[in-house]
């Protein structure tokens, strides 16, 4: 056999094998991609149809054009839960992530018992989220409850936690510290990963604990931190259970979010039409968010090829 010969079978079994190689792969990613295509893309494109649509599930749908996205823009109610969906996101998202972060670094510290710890701390959020609204609704009674208990041992005045429509959101972020197991694992497995050889070399520069966790820890962690913030981020626009569970939207629509309200129009008032615009219009937020989020990590994100060019 000749060389040429024996160079075009061998690429002719190179595409052969690729070829094997792709059918194989595309085989292994079936049953996710069938899955995702059914279960995700097919139900959000009859999503996308339905928001132009008067739909109460007993009757066929009757096309309406834009006019489930007139009545949004003019329904009250709708600016009320953005509103209120708007403060829980900026004011318990930064919290959450900076307890967990405080939690995971407290927990990165060599104490005995730490094993036991990490486990206390993470136990909570494995606890079922209605679980958790029912525990939380005994601490918050304002007659029995144990924040008023502890709050009368300290010589505070009691609250009505909520079922006080200015502590309502309040006690509700509060109430999603409880269950931050997830986030402090991962900023705990980030912690080790920064190399002690960094701190060492500050240390002996004349570098405080301060600096070192300022110039040192946080850029190694930014990638950690925007992954934590987006994942923040998206669930609390999706906040649900809790309110439900616990105020059903109230005091005076003081914890009406998106999503209750998107439920309530789909599942309630079986106006499905008008919840799968809903439904959109919060898809929308959550990317633009999202987008905004990626393309400002670009100046305080640091990945560890850019600290090496640096």
């Amino acid at each position: 056999m000749s060389s040429v010969t024996a160079t075009v079978v061998a690429r002719r079994r190179g595409r052969s094998l690729l070829w094997r190689e792709k059918v194989d792969g595309f085989v292994m990613i079936a049953p996710w991609l069938i899955g995702f295509v059914v279960l995700t893309v097919g139900p959000m494109l009859v999503s996308a149809g339905l928001a132009f649509t008067n739909y109460d599930i007993l009757t066929p749908p009757k096309f309406t054009g834009t006019a489930n996205l007139e009545r949004l823009f003019a329904d009250d109610l709708f600016y009320k839960s953005l509103r209120n969906t708007a403060i829980y996101t900026f004011l318990g998202v930064p919290l959450h992530v900076s307890v967990a972060l405080l939690a995971a670094m407290l927990l990165n510290t060599k104490v005995a018992g730490q094993a036991f710890y990490r486990t206390a701390f993470y136990m909570p959020s494995m606890t079922p989220p209605v679980a958790n609204a029912l525990v939380w609704l005994w601490i918050y009674n304002p007659d029995f409850g144990l924040a008023n208990i502890v709050l009368n041992a300290a010589h505070l005045p009691a609250q009505k936690w909520l079922w006080d429509k200015d502590m309502a959101i309040p006690s509700l972020i509060l109430m999603s510290l409880w269950a931050l197991g997830s986030q402090m694992i991962t900023f705990l497995a980030g912690l080790q990963n920064v190399p002690p050889q960094l701190h060492e070399a500050a240390a002996i520069d004349g570098a405080t604990a301060l600096q070192r966790f300022r110039h040192i820890t946080l850029p190694m962690l930014s990638p950690i931190i925007l992954f934590n913030l987006i994942v923040a981020l998206i669930g609390s626009f999706q906040v649900f259970t809790t309110a439900y569970i616990a105020t059903n939207g109230g005091p005076e629509n003081a914890t009406l979010f998106f999503v209750l309200y998107l439920y309530r129009n789909g599942f309630e008032f079986f106006k499905m039409g008008y919840a799968s615009a809903l439904a959109w219009v919060l898809f929308l937020i959550v990317l633009v968010f999202t987008l905004i989020q990626f393309r400002l990590s670009k100046r305080w994100v640091y990945y560890e090829g850019d600290l090496k060019k640096g």
